[in-house]
């Protein structure tokens, strides 16, 4: 029993894969492929190419130090963080490999901005196509890649099923996404008060980027529906905190656990 997976941006959030990786690998589905969205796209390689333990110790043990050296902050031109440190672990574990190489077929998602358009890298270096899909504009550098300016993919298409159900047109598709709960973002943002002041200006910004992401999340979602839909509720955890591994880990298995046998049944009633 196989399906394909669309994993979902959501920079910290995205531990939540892992949980559903590692649902999905305790239950009778198989993975035909994955398509992923800046951290889905990393945790997708990872599983693709068996480092799926690698991928969790590092996020389990995620703590604000080993993070300032993951970031590389500089405030250059461009960017505010560098990703050297990160291009070095991907380059570690992952480095040898081409697209090609993994036993299952993945794609990685960006953006190009001098062009607008949705770029699905699915062949030649797989690090490279990693690091362009998770460049957080503002945050990590564009990455030029073959005449392109590339960012990350969530600018463009944030829940990637399209490229999911091209890579195996025979499966139904698991579509993963990390930004529609977005009454508990704005309740963590700020908004919701229950002490009678208005929220500051950084709330009312954090709260509408949230409800910006959660209806492009939508419409993506809209335009290509998946067979089955995931969306955790994560909203209560800031995108940008990476320290939350088990709780978001653990969401993400427990959501998937709920899924998988309305997945099994469909899957037992297709016509062989």
């Amino acid at each position: 029993m196989k399906i394909s997976l669309a994993l979902g941006g959501g920079a910290g959030l995205g531990w939540t894969h892992i949980g559903v990786l590692r649902a999905i690998d305790e239950s009778p589905l198989e993975v035909a492929a994955i398509s992923g969205t800046s951290i889905g796209a990393i945790a997708g390689a990872s599983y693709a190419a068996g480092k799926l333990d690698y991928l969790e110790e590092t996020a389990r043990t995620a703590n604000f130090r080993n993070l300032i050296r993951f970031m590389d902050p500089h405030f250059k031109r461009g960017a505010v963080m560098g990703a050297r440190t990160i291009e070095k672990e991907l380059e570690s574990e992952l480095g040898h490999l081409n697209f090609e190489d993994l036993p299952i077929p993945i794609a990685a998602i960006a953006a190009d901005l001098r062009t607008g358009d949705t770029i699905v890298m699915k062949s030649g270096k797989l690090v490279p196509a990693i690091r362009a899909s998770m460049s957080l504009p503002g945050i990590f550098k564009p990455v030029e890649f073959e005449g392109r300016l590339l960012v990350d993919g969530g600018a463009a298409l944030p829940v990637p099923v399209s490229p999911a159900r091209e890579l195996a047109p025979d499966n139904l598709c698991l579509s993963v996404n990390l930004q529609d709960d977005f009454v508990s973002r704005a309740v963590m943002a700020g908004i919701a008060r229950d002490d009678g002041k208005e929220p500051n200006s950084i709330a009312i910004v954090r709260a509408s980027v949230g409800l910006s992401l959660r209806n492009l999340g939508r419409y993506s979602l809209a335009l290509d529906p998946p067979d089955f839909a995931l969306s955790p509720p994560v909203g209560h955890i800031d995108m940008q905190n990476f320290t939350r591994a088990a709780e978001l880990i653990d969401i993400g298995r427990r959501e998937t656990e709920t899924i998988i046998p309305e997945i099994v049944e469909k899957l037992s009633n297709l016509p062989a």
